[in-house]
């Protein structure tokens, strides 16, 4: 596939641009912007081409609404940065499923900013139906948020208008391209808190020589495939890191390989009690012969940031999630 870039959308377009808005938050404050950095090119493009934007995209895993995870934050965020050049004229919109403020909205913004999709059960279903009235009046999408890779109603929008992608989507799709060609001995880590990371354990047992697994994934080991390529850590007596005899496994097998894959840190990276083993390997793999080097992850590219070696990494990749589904699958829904 050869994925149309957002510099063809035509000028003057109403497009609804999906961004990865999966922000840390703490107490309603944002911990790191660096996801909507990351996508002010392709924002600053659409402007300057007259579009009018309707940004949307989603925050945490809320089943139904709740201002927790209200996007309004980012949106005020997201402002602030794009008025350091000129002042734009915007609206937050809590329901784009209800078209009379939607039309009011489009009828007097340039830019749109809509409410935590998630709050509407047809986004994780995959139904179109309450983005209807928006859809109707668009003529592009635009999606720039390749991390978020779930088959979700707001990451296939290109199915049913027509579609392009950010700078930002493409120059990682770019860097996840090589690795269906990087160099064996090819060790992938996994860590993090998230158990969906071991739905793909069977097909990287055919892909990598090494699958070491930490963070609370360990406590998972039963329910899930053996194989001779997986090495499952042990954790410390209050099973917030890995212990020291696998973090010596871990450094040992790294010094071994040809590419690295790290998702996840390996410990309760939150507290800087259990940042021992993430910071051991952190260590380990920048110091590495390794040629290829890809993290994925906050806490994981945290951890590197912190020991001030990014510059010893290949490839940061937005999610764990979407490096995984490419890695074994070769595409991704947002493709499809």
């Amino acid at each position: 596939m050869n994925p149309k870039s957002v510099e063809l959308v035509p000028e003057k377009s109403t497009v609804i641009l999906r961004l990865d808005l999966d922000l840390p938050m703490s107490d309603g404050k944002i911990l790191d912007n660096s996801r909507l950095l990351k996508s002010l090119p392709t924002i600053s493009l659409l402007l300057s081409k007259s579009c009018q934007l309707v940004i949307i995209g989603h925050l945490g895993r809320p089943e139904t609404r709740n201002d927790l995870y209200s996007l309004k934050p980012i949106y005020l965020e997201l402002i602030s940065l794009l008025s350091k050049g000129e002042p734009q004229n915007s609206i937050f919109l809590d329901d784009p499923a209800d078209p009379g403020p939607l039309k009011l909205a489009l009828s007097q913004n340039q830019i749109i900013f809509v409410e935590n999709l998630r709050f509407w059960p047809d986004e994780m279903t995959g139904s179109f139906i309450f983005l209807q009235s928006l859809i109707d009046q668009s003529q592009a999408f635009v999606n720039d948020a390749i991390a978020a890779c779930h088959p979700a109603a707001s990451i296939t929008l290109h199915r049913v208008i027509p579609g392009y992608y950010g700078l930002s989507f493409l120059e990682e799709l770019q860097n996840l391209a090589k690795l269906t060609t990087c160099p064996h001995t090819l060790t992938v880590i996994l860590g993090g808190a998230k158990m969906d990371k071991l739905d793909y354990l069977s097909a990287l047992i055919n892909l990598a020589d090494h699958i070491l697994i930490g963070g609370k994934l360990p406590t998972q080991k039963s329910s899930h495939p053996s194989s001779e390529k997986i090495y499952w850590a042990s954790l410390t007596p209050d099973s917030f890191d890995i212990d020291a005899a696998s973090i010596a496994h871990f450094k040992q097998i790294i010094n071994a390989s040809a590419t690295i894959i790290w998702s996840g840190a390996l410990g309760f990276y939150e507290n800087p009690a259990f940042r021992t083993g993430t910071i051991e390997i952190a260590k380990a793999i920048t110091s590495s012969p390794a040629t290829f080097k890809v993290i994925a992850g906050g806490d994981t590219s945290a951890s590197i940031k912190d020991l001030g070696m990014l510059d010893k990494i290949s490839f940061i990749c937005s999610g764990g999630g979407v490096l995984l589904e490419y890695l074994t699958k070769g595409t991704l829904p947002a493709l499809e």
